[in-house]
């Protein structure tokens, strides 16, 4: 297990156009992005994938008691993210390990709390504040 994530944090879109600079969107692939985003419109799911980027590769199990979720809850959750391509799992004797599949995924989080934090909508727990 690492603490510093599967990859190095990089930005993974600097080879691509910048958005303003692409043609509007098109319905299919508005259909795909709204696709993706439901993916993260789920707090469990946001929970998993945070925890995933600061261990890196973790085991079902590990990464069940670390969340406070039952396994099956977790693995049914892992498959939603495997089917989009989002984790990547690898099988160690009778052990499942799971990791972040692309970089962007932590630059998603980051920028999701980017938005909470510079619109003052973060809910921050006591003791907890966002950082400036």
């Amino acid at each position: 297990m690492t603490n510093a994530g599967v990859l190095p944090h990089q930005n993974a879109c600097l080879n691509r156009s910048p958005l303003a600079t692409r043609p509007l969107f098109q319905p299919e692939e508005c259909d795909q992005l709204a696709a993706l985003f439901k993916v993260f419109a789920n707090p469990h799911r946001l929970r998993l994938l945070h925890a995933l980027a600061r261990a890196g590769e973790i085991r079902v199990g590990d990464l069940a008691a670390a969340l406070g979720f039952k396994i099956q809850a977790v693995s049914n959750q892992l498959q939603r993210l495997a089917d989009q391509g989002l984790v990547a799992a690898r099988r160690d004797g009778n052990n499942m390990f799971y990791r972040l599949n692309n970089p962007c995924l932590t630059e998603i989080l980051e920028h999701g709390l980017c938005l909470l934090e510079t619109t003052g909508r973060g809910a921050w727990p006591p003791g907890r504040a966002a950082p400036p």
